[in-house]
């Protein structure tokens, strides 16, 4: 059973002259432990995809499934309850609490949720171990680099150990090797079972994932799936890259 489904999913706006559509009628299923890409270029719909999964914005029409429940139905403290516990969400703006170290910003959000805090405490130590920030814990955002706030914020996403973690655009403000890193986090969460989506325009960070759905105009317009996980990274870019041409890209 697909951890995510979306069945002729719709997002339109009203503009004065006639509909305007950031997504028409997408099917799409997200299995679990599956590390899915959407790709696209800006206003393809990638991220309008992502946000309505997520319950952060409301579908004009279709239908979204998390697990066994139908979420686009729920009201807004029923969604604002399966993101707490269920979803996990890392955005591109990081924003991170600037007057809190990298552990406390991490451990909050598991404050709300778990009374003992010393299972939080003990949770975010083994996060930020494993995405190599352990040591920075006690230092505040402003002093580490862009990359290791990022990692922080996956972290924070992760703290209580939602089903699904979701990524919009997550290396799109760091500089190529704290991008790298970010991905490489990524690719280490999914290891350990993480079901996570990823929205990005970025060829290298598309190819991180077990499969691609390519997105414009607000429609899916292909998928790839990664055959060889052991390819080489230049050779799967180049791969990864024709594919998209021949899509249109």
């Amino acid at each position: 059973m697909p951890l995510v489904q979306t069945r002729r999913l719709t997002k339109s706006y009203q503009s004065a002259a006639a509909p305007v559509f950031g997504l028409r009628e997408v099917d799409l299923a997200v299995e679990p432990g599956e590390l899915l890409v959407l790709m696209g270029s800006s206003g393809s719909g990638k991220s309008t995809l992502l946000y309505l999964i997520s319950g952060l914005e409301r579908a004009t029409e279709g239908e979204i499934h998390f697990g066994d429940q139908r979420i686009d139905t729920m009201s807004e403290t029923e969604l604002s309850l399966l993101r707490r516990t269920g979803i996990g969400f890392v955005f591109q703006a990081i924003n991170l609490i600037p007057h809190l170290s990298l552990f406390e910003n991490v451990v909050l959000p598991g404050y709300l949720v778990e009374a003992d805090r010393a299972v939080v405490d003990a949770r975010a130590s083994e996060l930020l171990e494993t995405l190599g920030i352990r040591a920075l814990a006690d230092r505040l955002p402003a002093q580490v680099s862009g990359g290791e706030q990022q990692r922080a914020a996956i972290a924070r996403a992760m703290i209580n150990a939602p089903r699904a973690l979701l990524a919009d655009e997550p290396t799109g403000a760091l500089n190529s090797s704290a991008g790298s890193a970010v991905l490489d986090s990524f690719k280490a969460i999914n290891a350990r079972g993480q079901t996570i989506v990823m929205a990005t325009h970025e060829v290298k960070s598309a190819c991180i994932g077990d499969r691609i759905v390519f997105l414009r105009d607000g429609q899916v317009r292909g998928e790839y799936r990664m055959a060889d996980q052991a390819m080489p990274a230049a050779e799967r870019e180049a791969a990864v890259l024709a594919w998209l041409v021949g899509q249109g890209w």
